[in-house]
């Protein structure tokens, strides 16, 4: 009984993957806050082009922006507290704060995955209809939006209630952060029920996205094969990005669910870091370069508005210099 009550009440975690760290420390945190004020100075500036730019004010952009809020979101949620690990010599965390960062990187990964979703049927829309694009996604965007962000928040709670509802007898999770199935597997009582509700919302949480998916380019590819090629090559350059960027997405997806699910003790410690850490990093990092390349009117503008701030600079520099 006695037994019983200590592992029960377990209220902390310890995350075992930093202690492969402990000999070269200063280089990991050197690395992953030069990659997190990276992922801030990228999704910042791509925020604030279409903000600042007006020209920028239309669906495609709004969704790309949301994208980089997400970014931001889902970075921010992991890479403060593995930063802030790294600095002490306890690498423990609350069931609390293990619960918050759960509901946090689960609901980056869905709304990720949503936006794309959304952003591929913004592709679908001006490339099959685009003399009605403007009058059908200006209808829509904010829909879409509020579609994106509230469906992954209000579904997974039905998950982590599940997950809250559990006592735990192990305290040991094989990672620097916190996930819903290596912490449902520490749980004392049968997790039968956890895993089937994990299973469906997997399929939930995924499904309709590649429907829509797959059926928008099903609709582009189809439009491509009967257009001329100068609409086939204009249809195809516009979908490159988000192309890219969903194909970035799944590769961390599919890495997660193999590094989680699956056995990979034999592999070295620094393969299995990378391979937890792609989809929460790789995307945020990646999407507003892959976007600024590949889009024109992004680089146009980007090269204009530092250009811009640079003569102001410079101006102010000489106004000073003159009062002098």
């Amino acid at each position: 009984m006695l037994l019983n009550m200590n592992f029960s009440d377990v209220t902390y975690f310890y995350l075992s993957d930093y202690h492969g760290m402990e000999d070269i420390k200063p280089m990991y945190f050197s690395i992953f806050l030069i990659i997190y004020m990276t992922i801030v100075a990228e999704n910042v500036v791509l925020i604030g082009l279409v903000c600042y730019e007006k020209t920028l004010h239309e669906p495609m952009y709004f969704l790309l922006c949301n994208l980089a809020v997400n970014g931001l979101y889902g970075s921010t949620a992991l890479l403060p507290a593995l930063l802030s690990n790294l600095l002490s010599h306890s690498y423990e965390i609350s069931l609390t704060f293990c619960q918050t960062q759960i509901f946090a990187l689960h609901t980056y990964g869905i709304i990720e995955f949503t936006i794309l979703a959304a952003m591929s049927y913004d592709r679908y829309v001006a490339i099959c209809y685009p003399l009605l694009y403007h009058s059908v996604m200006s209808q829509r965007v904010v829909k879409l939006i509020a579609f994106t962000w509230l469906y992954p928040m209000l579904a997974f709670v039905v998950v982590l209630i599940f997950t809250l509802r559990l006592r735990f007898c192990g305290r040991t999770i094989d990672k620097v952060y916190c996930m819903n199935y290596p912490l449902v597997k520490l749980a004392c009582t049968d997790t039968s029920i956890d895993n089937i509700v994990g299973l469906l919302s997997v399929v939930l949480y995924t499904l309709p996205q590649i429907i829509m998916i797959c059926y928008s380019y099903a609709h582009i590819l189809r439009i491509c094969v009967v257009s001329f090629s100068k609409s086939k090559h204009k249809a195809l350059r516009t979908c490159i990005p988000h192309l890219l960027a969903t194909i970035n997405y799944s590769i961390g997806c599919v890495l997660e669910i193999a590094q989680s699910r699956f056995n990979i003790s034999h592999l070295p410690y620094k393969s299995k870091l990378f391979l937890s850490l792609y989809f929460l990093i790789f995307p945020p990092i990646l999407n507003p370069v892959i976007y600024g390349l590949s889009i024109q009117i992004l680089r146009t503008r980007l090269f204009k508005l530092f250009r811009r701030k640079s003569r102001q600079v410079k101006n102010n520099v000489a106004r000073r210099l003159l009062v002098w």
